[in-house]
């Protein structure tokens, strides 16, 4: 090995030095250190100077048995005030009878600093509180109520009509409009939940009775069960959308066979409000009438949800909920870039975290995997179609957070050829 240019003051023996080459070994050893402490204290300011938080990418190994020893909990980054990292309180979801519920053994998971207990899932009548308006007001897109107006008394900013919110969210007055489904805290049954995306790794999987054995089946956007049963199964007991999502499905994937939303007695329907007019159209399904305004205005909601439009046939998730999911388990770096405002975790990721933190135990299919460069997008497509990637979402960051759930015994994640744990 070639030595360093300009020689050594010591020889590369394992004799002492003396005299001059001792003291100049002395004073090099003495910067050394000062080097030292000054690397070690810029690397513990570090995260505190980073605009930036760093998150760590989760490698893809199989995930081991339940976790049975405590692990130490991800810290959760301080954020800039416009993310909004308050939120309401709700109690519903706090307890189970379930030995194994999912919320019994976050807390001992790297997720345990992430999650919160009593953040609010549903939002209802209830909430039709003009505090809470002013609260949520700040936020825009699914993240709150900012350009909705509240009531009659608000002057007309935009093309919403006055007392969409108010009047809206009033209609949701079921017993059932503040949970997804009964909740028996003293009961030790656990309820086992089947979130279903619509990835291709399901085509072929013969996953279709597994799916149906739960006790509640999540299905999202363009959800075909005709012709597919065997591999996705038949039931769903909750469709989650958005309107702009819904509709875009039917559009895209009528060929497919993708006429309306799953209409069965099981069904209920989980809108996810990123837009004034998932209100507008809540509010005409439960006055059964056409939606008054907007770009979807003279349509009747008969058409997505057929003729039951009893309030507990609808659920609308809370925008407090979908903030702290961008914020807390899918906080992605395009929120540190100019398209910030666009970005929302995607429709099927909110449908898998909002099983997790209402089911006891969640199994989740057709989701992608680090191996979803072999199927198609969707399990229903008719030839090999590739995985697109968009701005609004990052699909990426959504697989990885699965892996590390599948890590962490939170959650089982069929993995097709790729091998299931």
């Amino acid at each position: 090995m070639r030595g360093p240019p300009g020689g050594c003051c010591c020889p590369p023996t394992l004799t002492l030095c003396s005299g001059r080459c001792a003291r100049g070994t002395g004073l090099l050893l003495t910067l050394l250190a000062v080097l030292l402490l000054l690397l070690s204290a810029q690397r513990s300011l570090w995260p505190q100077l980073s605009r930036t938080p760093v998150h760590h990418r989760a490698t893809t190994t199989a995930a081991p048995e339940w976790v049975t020893q405590a692990a130490r909990p991800s810290p959760v980054p301080s954020m800039p005030p416009n993310l909004g990292d308050t939120y309401g309180q709700d109690e519903t979801y706090s307890s189970s009878g379930c030995p194994s519920s999912i919320r019994k053994r976050i807390g001992a998971t790297e997720f345990g600093a992430t999650f919160l207990p009593t953040i609010p899932v549903l939002q209802w009548a209830q909430h039709a509180r003009e505090d809470e308006y002013q609260r949520l007001r700040r936020y825009g897109g699914a993240h709150g109520w900012k350009d909705i107006s509240w009531d009659e008394r608000e002057e007309r900013v935009s093309l919403v009509p006055p007392a969409v919110l108010k009047s809206s969210l009033s209609l949701l007055n079921a017993s059932s409009s503040a949970l997804l489904f009964d909740i028996r805290p003293l009961a030790a049954r656990c309820t086992r939940c089947a979130v279903v995306g619509n990835g291709g790794i399901l085509r072929g999987s013969g996953m279709g009775p597994t799916i149906d054995a739960h006790d509640y089946v999540f299905r999202v956007n363009g959800a075909i069960t005709e012709g597919f049963e065997h591999d996705v199964g038949s039931r769903t007991s909750f469709y989650v959308f958005s309107t702009n999502t819904m509709v875009n499905a039917l559009h895209s994937y009528a060929a497919d066979g993708f006429r309306h939303p799953p209409q069965t007695p099981e069904t209920c329907y989980v809108f996810l409000p990123d837009h004034d007019r998932d209100y507008l159209l809540l509010r005409a399904a439960l006055s059964q009438q056409p939606v008054d305004s907007g770009q979807d205005e003279g349509v009747h909601p008969q058409q997505f949800f057929g003729e039951d439009l009893q309030a507990g046939k609808f659920r609308m998730l809370h925008p407090d909920f979908i903030r702290y999911l961008r914020n807390r388990f899918l906080r992605s770096h395009i929120l540190a870039t100019p398209h910030w405002q666009l970005y929302r975790p995607s429709t099927g990721a909110v449908m898998l975290l909002t099983a997790i933190h209402t089911c006891d135990q969640v199994s989740a299919f057709g989701f992608m995997t680090p191996g979803y460069r072999a199927y198609s997008d969707h399990y229903f497509d008719r030839g090999h179609k590739e995985v697109h990637f968009f701005i609004n979402h990052d699909l990426m960051m959504e697989m990885q957070l699965w892996q590390r759930l599948q890590r962490s015994g939170i959650l089982w994640l069929y993995t097709g050829s790729e091998g299931t744990t």
